[in-house]
């Protein structure tokens, strides 16, 4: 399928160079339990946008493992904010807790199996990533922006109007519609390091980041941050977040929309009529794939840890394969790839 917004994205970074699950128990921050995952279990770090999601695949698959069973490799997920430090897993090196897409992915650089075994993203890969990472995709998403509901900002804005507002060349609302208010735009981005922040900037085809936008105090998909409760307001949002945070309250502590309401692009809403689903003519104007990347030797090995990556996120694994995998997806506001196509690899 090609999208605008993936064709925007790629076309500019070459020019640059407690919920309960439908199918098992809660979804939970961080792994839970006394004790930390086993040496061999599959650990996740990374972006912020689909912890939740990966936590509730984590609660599902561990659940088809028998307790007794201490030798399969059970599914684990660190979410993006928390203790400043983790231990991953059982003999692990500790580590700076990854916020975001970019350190995720820098995490599982910078260390072995022994202490990541895959990123979350919300980006795909790009010509900088290292060519030895497999970015391996599970679920579709949409990108557009949000702003508090008692706010300023109107209900669509063009592409144009956002690359203006975040090229600082557009400062109020009243430049975008002299019906709008004259005051002044406060455009944030979430902090470096996240996928959302850089898929939007690289779709609007903007590579400097201008005094007027505040781009270090918040992290992707938290609406619910003090910060961005001003009626000004504008962020980047990713649309499933979003879905799987208003309408099936999937979110909890900071990861939930706040005072935000997702807002539309080009005259198109990201919603569907439904209020339960992302807008498939949305999706097919500014769609983005959710990925895990992996280290591509462990995607490929024949031992029992390759075969558990492979068992979990490959073609034939949970995540495509099982109904349970496909209800959280929806549930958590994404939607399941066409079939043949989750699980599918795609390579810096």
């Amino acid at each position: 399928m090609h999208r605008t917004w993936r064709k925007l994205l790629v076309t500019a970074v070459l020019a640059a160079s407690v919920a309960v699950a439908p199918g098992g128990g809660p979804a939970v921050a961080d792994p839970a339990g006394p004790a930390l995952p086993a040496a061999q279990d599959l650990v996740g770090v990374g972006d912020a946008d689909s912890q939740a999601v990966l936590n509730q695949f984590s609660a599902d698959y561990n659940a088809t493992i028998p307790g007794s069973d201490t030798t399969t490799p059970r599914l684990y997920s660190w979410d993006a904010t928390g203790a400043p430090t983790i231990t991953t897993k059982t003999g692990a090196t500790t580590i700076a807790r990854p916020n975001g897409a970019e350190v995720g992915i820098s995490a599982l650089k910078n260390n072995t199996g022994a202490t990541v075994d895959f990123a979350r993203s919300s980006r795909g890969p790009l010509p900088t990533d290292p060519r030895y990472f497999d970015f391996v995709n599970y679920a579709d998403d949409a990108l557009s922006w949000a702003a508090p509901g008692n706010g300023n900002a109107p209900a669509n804005l063009t592409t144009q109007n956002l690359k203006d507002i975040y090229d600082c060349d557009v400062t109020t609302w009243k430049q975008i519609d002299p019906a709008l208010p004259g005051s002044t735009i406060k455009p944030f981005l979430p902090k470096a390091g996240s996928g959302t922040r850089a898929s939007f900037l690289a779709a609007l085809g903007i590579h400097t980041v201008n005094s007027c936008i505040d781009d270090r105090t918040v992290t992707e998909g938290q609406g619910s941050d003090p910060k961005l409760n001003d009626p000004d307001v504008l962020v980047p949002y990713s649309v499933g977040h979003y879905i799987g945070q208003a309408y099936y309250g999937r979110g909890s502590g900071a990861d939930t929309q706040g005072l935000l309401t997702i807002r539309g692009i080009d005259g198109t809403a990201p919603v569907d009529a439904t209020g339960r689903a992302i807008n498939t003519d949305f999706l097919t104007l500014h769609g983005q794939t959710v990925y895990v990347v992996v280290r591509d030797a462990d995607w490929a090995a024949t031992d029992a840890h390759g075969a558990a990556l492979r068992g979990v996120f490959g073609p034939d694994g949970w995540i495509c394969t099982s109904s349970t995998a496909a209800a959280d997806i929806r549930t958590y506001g994404f939607l399941p790839l066409p079939s043949g196509a989750c699980g599918g690899v795609l390579i810096p």
